[in-house]
């Protein structure tokens, strides 16, 4: 019963909303979540090395 319903409200997706979708995750969303990680990767190690003290060689 469910999945009718569901089946019913689900239409196909355009080329535009795909092209639009694309454009937001690869010039919006992706550089951003690479900035994310690569600063919290750095926010990290800066707190371990708060904590612990630099690295020794």
């Amino acid at each position: 019963m469910v999945n009718d319903a569901v089946e019913a409200e689900t239409r196909p997706i355009t080329k535009s909303e795909e092209r639009w979708a694309f454009l937001i995750l690869a010039v919006f969303l992706a550089p951003f979540m690479a900035g994310v990680i690569v600063g919290g990767y750095g926010f990290i190690v800066w707190m371990l090395q708060v904590v612990f003290g630099p690295p020794t060689g």
